[in-house]
């Protein structure tokens, strides 16, 4: 029970945090988030209780530089493959063997690997996460395992939590 209460502060702090960046420091409004926070924090223990993860909050933040990083990235890289004939395009499809089998795991990895620039995940198969590219002739599944083992590292999936 004591790690539900731990996770349930650092719930509700977060969304806290969220509701001031949006809405402001007013007293009136802080009341109101501070109830919105608590009810938020209730269902969402509900809905996903903690687990023994091992999730490294630190490394997980770590990773919003990256992946503001990446997408400014990847937003440069596709309009100037757009707009300068000279680049290469040459379009296709990957299968990447995505090592995260949880539904939530798999769709965070594949939100976090439609930022790397030319890439966009767009479906499954047998064999894993197809992701169209720009370029195949770019080294995408290396920049996908680069990715993937980040994003364990972050979940505390990697052998060192």
């Amino acid at each position: 029970m004591n790690g539900m209460w731990q996770v349930g502060v650092v719930r509700w702090v977060s969304l806290m945090l969220l509701w001031v960046a949006l809405i402001g420091t007013h007293s009136a409004a802080l009341l109101v988030g501070a109830i919105a926070a608590a009810l938020a924090t209730w269902v969402s223990l509900k809905l996903l209780p903690p687990d023994r993860s091992g999730l490294r909050l630190l490394a997980l933040m770590g990773l919003l530089p990256r992946f503001l990083w990446q997408s400014l990235k990847a937003g440069w890289d596709v309009a100037r493959r757009a707009l300068d004939p000279r680049l290469p395009i040459a379009p296709g499809f990957v299968t990447f063997t995505c090592p995260y089998r949880g539904v939530h795991a798999r769709d965070t990895f594949a939100a976090i690997s439609s930022l790397l620039p030319g890439t966009v995940p767009c479906g499954e198969s047998e064999d894993g996460l197809e992701i169209h590219c720009l370029d195949v002739g770019q080294p995408v599944v290396a920049q996908l395992t680069d990715e993937a083992q980040r994003m364990a590292h972050a979940l505390g999936e990697d052998g060192h939590g």
